[in-house]
């Protein structure tokens, strides 16, 4: 089976499976405990959480993280939609691989999902896109400590719109025991107030399922976008779990990126 390799251990986070192990639950045993409980009769089906270096936004997406570790015995399959950083393309991205690895070991891809997404238009398989992309790869490991027998569905989406990213979601949606994980920053070196101020405007837009975001709010805008059509669409509910920016972990504050974890419940 063809793996495609890690990228980004080392850089974005720790190279070596003890400490990069440790630090995923140490983030996560952090993260502040919810402050609301589900809605009633409602599930959990998707997360908004950053992509950024863990020393960064790894807190931040701890915290949406906290609330699908409590699925754990539930979910088995993960779509995750990023942007491509790297490498264009017209369309969205599979890898041409049958699983992701990261320290931690090999994430095998979901094999009904590849078929399912395959079969839509925009869709392709792309080693070139996913060999240097960070924004699906970073989400691995978290996967790997609180979904550990999970698959995924690793979507990379360049040059597509929303809706066409929508029209692929849709097509695994009601797939038993699927989650979707959307993985975006926000506004990126801004000042630290500026950003603050951009960034709560973009997050009312998200509570609002408001599917107009723009890559300068957001460099997932995409994939945010999709996933609010599809919320708006099927009454899901968004929770905003936790907002903030590079300059409130370890960066400074005269330009900042901005970081947002949120979860999106659905009836029944």
């Amino acid at each position: 089976m063809n793996v495609r390799p890690a990228a980004v251990a080392g850089s974005f986070y720790p190279g070596e499976p003890h400490r990069l192990r440790s630090m995923v639950e140490m983030l996560l045993d952090r993260a502040p405990e919810p402050v609301d409980t589900p809605p009633g009769g409602q599930s959990l089906k998707a997360v908004i959480v950053p992509h950024a270096g863990y020393v960064y936004s790894g807190s931040t997406a701890a915290q949406g993280y906290r609330r699908l570790a409590a699925l754990a015995d539930q979910v088995k399959h993960v779509v995750i939609v990023g942007p491509t950083h790297r490498v264009g393309i017209r369309g969205i991205a599979l890898p041409d691989a049958g699983a992701m690895a990261t320290p931690l070991g090999d994430v095998p891809l979901w094999e009904e999902g590849v078929r399912i997404g395959i079969a839509q238009p925009a869709v392709q398989i792309s080693a070139a896109v996913h060999a240097q992309e960070h924004s699906l790869e970073v989400q691995l490991p978290f996967l790997q400590v609180v979904l550990p027998q999970a698959d995924i569905l690793p979507l990379a989406a360049g040059w597509v719109e929303p809706a066409v990213v929508t029209t692929v979601l849709d097509a695994v949606w009601d797939q038993p025991g699927t989650v979707i994980v959307i993985s975006s920053d926000l506004s990126h070196y801004h000042p630290y107030d500026q950003a603050n101020a951009i960034d709560r405007a973009t997050v009312a837009q998200i509570m609002a399922l408001d599917a107009t975001i723009d890559h300068d709010q957001a460099c997932g805008a995409t994939g945010v976008d999709a996933l609010l059509l599809a919320a708006r669409a099927r009454g899901l509910t968004p929770r905003l779990e936790g907002l903030r920016n590079s300059g409130d972990t370890a960066g400074d504050k005269t330009g900042v990126v901005g970081y947002v974890a949120v979860s999106f419940y659905e009836e029944g």
